[in-house]
């Protein structure tokens, strides 16, 4: 039984009632919020050193705040899945928005590093569940076929954010303090608060929904091989994206002020991967996954080769963002497999990826470490792709028709 054919077939109405321009103030609404949370996601990396400085600890300690976000990621997105499982999906985005606004505001106010580092890890619980939602609900307005496109419309807004939020986030950080850095995203989240409600359908909790029913998803093998896929497969972007700015001056040999050019066009990159990834994968779902991973390896296999010239070495740079895309196919591939646990799926799809933004790092730091130079963050970002890869493939022995069904067919 295809239990998504009922979740569509309930939103229809609302489809019906919705103009293609309504739809696509509901996608631009959504993305504003994917918008503010790339900025702090990101920009609070470029922050590190001054607040760092402002506590007086060393930037590696700093480092705690970073991985207090991601762990509020990876942990908020499930738990707030299952618990808010009966909770209408355009009430769940402005609550979990107006708590990311408070937190991020919370953040930029913190008397001392230990209660910025709780405020990080709160701000970070309602990143994954919000993402999940936002995309269950851009998919849900528009006809099967288009699904992809709907969900890359929603993560653009975090793609556009590397390119545009991060940038204007770390400027305004250095020149008024680190703490207007955190505020801009409370003001941005808060802006994202107006948008769902003012252009978000109001809609009826999902019929039948309950904790016991999302926790279903745990329960299917295809789930967790499809977040396999994303949290392996994607860390080698993340080790590369680390050690960036570093690799750049000590290996390149470039002025700190080019670090952040090289950088945008990584977030160009995700954008334009993003972009084509989701018109890729409504026509073949799981060979775009798989063709893609492919297509990340190469890149990363080549930019130890590349790193000694900056024009090569920023191609190699663009053409790995471009692997950004892998997240709009997986969280499609979800959709699909995850039956009636819609909500949780879509929500462990973006812990996946931050277990991805912790092993890439730390695998990458260790090859550094063990002396093979700031360039083997490529050849970790290589075995990692390879790990992804080999999630695929078994996904494919244990799911043979999805290499050639439409992406909206039920495989199990």
């Amino acid at each position: 039984m295809d239990v998504r054919a009922d979740a569509f077939d309930s939103v229809q109405t609302t489809r019906a009632k919705l103009t293609p321009g309504q739809v696509n103030l509901v996608h631009l609404a959504l993305a504003m919020g994917g918008f503010a949370i790339g900025t702090t996601e990101f920009a609070a990396m470029s922050l590190l050193p001054y607040f760092a400085a402002t506590f007086g600890i060393s930037e590696p300690n700093a480092g705690y705040a970073i991985s207090a976000y991601a762990l509020g990621v990876v942990v908020g997105a499930p738990v707030i899945a299952v618990l808010a499982a009966k909770w209408s999906r355009r009430t769940l985005l402005i609550t979990l928005m107006t708590l990311f606004a408070v937190f991020n505001v919370m953040t930029a106010l913190s008397p001392t590093y230990s209660s910025m580092v709780a405020f990080r890890f709160l701000s970070g619980l309602p990143h994954g569940a919000y993402f999940g939602v936002a995309m269950l609900v851009a998919a849900s307005l528009v006809p099967q076929n288009a699904r992809a496109q709907a969900v890359g419309r929603v993560l653009i807004g975090l793609t556009i954010a590397t390119v545009v939020g991060v940038p204007v986030a770390t400027w305004i950080g250095q020149a008024l303090g680190w703490r207007s850095g955190f505020g801009i995203v409370g003001v941005l989240a808060a802006l994202t608060v107006a948008l769902i409600w003012r252009f978000v359908p109001r809609d009826p909790p999902v019929e039948g929904a309950s904790m016991l029913r999302e926790l279903g998803a745990l329960k299917r093998p295809l789930v967790w091989l499809t977040l396999g896929i994303g949290a392996v497969g994607f860390g080698g972007l993340f080790a590369v994206y680390t050690y960036i700015a570093t690799t750049l001056t000590d290996v390149t040999h470039v002025p700190s002020y080019v670090v952040p050019i090289v950088l945008i066009f990584f977030g160009l990159g995700m954008t334009a991967g993003t972009y084509l990834t989701g018109k890729l994968a409504d026509r073949a779902l799981m060979p775009t996954v798989g063709a893609l991973l492919l297509w990340i390896l190469f890149w990363l296999a080549v930019y130890p080769f590349s790193v000694g010239n900056i024009y090569a070495v920023t191609l190699v740079v663009f053409m790995i963002g471009t692997g950004g895309g892998l997240g709009t196919a997986l969280q499609t591939r979800l959709m699909d497999v995850a039956g009636e646990a819609q909500t949780l799926a879509a929500a462990l799809n973006h812990s996946a990826f931050n277990m991805a933004n912790a092993l890439g790092p730390w695998l990458g730091g260790l090859a550094i470490a063990a002396g093979y130079g700031w360039a083997s963050t490529g050849w970790v970002g290589v075995a990692l792709a390879i790990g992804g890869l080999s999630f695929w493939i078994i996904s494919i022995l244990a799911d043979p028709k999805s290499l050639t069904a439409p992406s909206h067919h039920s495989h199990e």
